[in-house]
């Protein structure tokens, strides 16, 4: 199967899960700074959700630029990914709303974390999918930077009972780790 499909209807999900966001973004009830300071906690967990989701996004369309074929275990690995990241809009809600407390960070850490193992998971159906002489093994390389990732995910969900601003500094660096597309896959095809 060609990939067209997958990436449309992938496309579309997101594109749902950044507008389900944003409306979850109300106005200040005061026309002043400190209205709009009341407000920061759900702008800041809206922005690092809006990042990550464009960070999904981004490796996912590059991925599939390099992605020959699809089968069934991989349309199944793209729906869980998918429905991982759709959770992200209830968890960002609420860690805006609650003022970063523990459970909910540490559930907004643990949608991370599913998402990341979800992609992993992916890319590993994609692998299996081609031969293992084809170029996009190269492209892919190893898993360091994905396992690194869900080590500092798993931190950052304990780090949410001890202390959750070093939770969000910890899903935050992540996020800045991810922000550059992978030079070998850029370009690319």
């Amino acid at each position: 199967m060609k990939t067209s499909r997958l990436e449309a209807f992938s496309d579309g999900v997101l594109a749902i899960i950044i507008t389900i966001m944003v409306l979850e973004l109300k106005d200040p009830e005061e026309a002043n700074w400190e209205g709009l300071s009341k407000i920061a906690p759900i702008f800041i967990s809206y922005l690092v959700s809006f990042v990550y989701v464009g960070i999904y996004w981004n490796s996912h369309h590059h991925l599939f630029q390099i992605t020959e074929t699809v089968n069934g275990k991989i349309l199944w690995a793209n729906l869980n990914l998918l429905f991982w990241l759709s959770l992200i809009p209830f968890t960002t809600s609420w860690i805006g709303e609650k003022h970063l407390e523990a459970l909910p960070v540490a559930l907004y850490g643990f949608v991370f974390l599913m998402s990341g193992i979800s992609f992993l998971l992916l890319k590993s159906q994609i692998l299996n999918n081609h031969s293992k002489d084809a170029a996009i093994h190269k492209m892919i390389g190893s898993h360091k930077k994905e396992y690194l990732s869900l080590g500092i995910y798993a931190a950052g969900i304990a780090f949410a009972y001890l202390n959750v601003y070093v939770a969000m500094l910890c899903f935050m660096g992540v996020g800045l780790v991810w922000f550059l597309p992978d030079t070998r896959i850029e370009g690319k095809k």
